[in-house]
């Protein structure tokens, strides 16, 4: 709103420093809440890194493993392995509250299996076939850990760029234009009372 659009009286004057107020509170609040938004990404920054470092490891060790595995036992053999699979893993997921942002928390089980859980005999195998096996039920664990960090990561800072747009439009253009109105409708009130001053001393002349 422009000062050409606004009507000079009191109580406009008594609105516009209402509104004042209450934007100069929502920008603290807003701002301390970027500032904590921040501080969580931060503290998460590590352990998702960590997160990614593990992921690359063991995604290495299983396709080493499973390139042994393929070539002295053969496609066939590990094939066979994967089709007696019994119980798929379970991941539960449901969601936590982080300053307002909703993120996704997983729980999973039954990923990493014993031998007699696999579901397929152990004499009919290898030991390269059950280390490449339990290579991938590792991977496997990590890859649902690592997304529940990238999501986090994700999720804060999308909130985080969303606050500093309100902090930013609340710090340079809505208080400021606010401000220039309440000074504007001030200075044409004392304009109007000096007038209305002047007019009365001429008639009372």
């Amino acid at each position: 709103m422009s000062t050409s659009d606004v009507k000079p009286t009191r109580m406009e004057l008594i609105e516009t420093k209402r509104k004042i107020k209450l934007s100069k509170s929502g920008y603290k609040l807003l701002k301390m809440k970027r500032d904590g938004l921040i501080m969580e990404f931060f503290e998460l920054l590590p352990k998702v890194k960590d997160l990614r470092s593990q992921l690359s490891e063991l995604y290495s060790d299983a396709m080493e493993k499973l390139a042994i595995a393929v070539a002295a036992d053969g496609k066939t053999a590990l094939e066979s392995a994967a089709n007696c699979l019994n119980k798929a893993p379970e991941v539960e997921l449901s969601s936590k509250n982080i300053m307002g942002v909703v993120v996704p928390s997983v729980e999973v089980t039954a990923v990493e299996k014993s031998l007699e859980d696999r579901g397929y005999g152990l004499i009919g195998t290898s030991i390269r076939v059950d280390e490449a096996v339990h290579a991938f039920e590792k991977l496997s664990e990590m890859i649902i850990l690592a997304a529940e960090g990238e999501t986090t990561m994700k999720k804060l800072l999308d909130e985080i760029e969303s606050t500093k747009r309100r902090v930013n439009a609340l710090e340079f253009k809505v208080i400021p234009n606010l401000e220039e109105i309440a000074k504007y409708i001030s200075f044409r009130l004392e304009e109007l009372e000096r007038e209305s001053i002047f007019g009365l001393k001429r008639i009372k002349g």
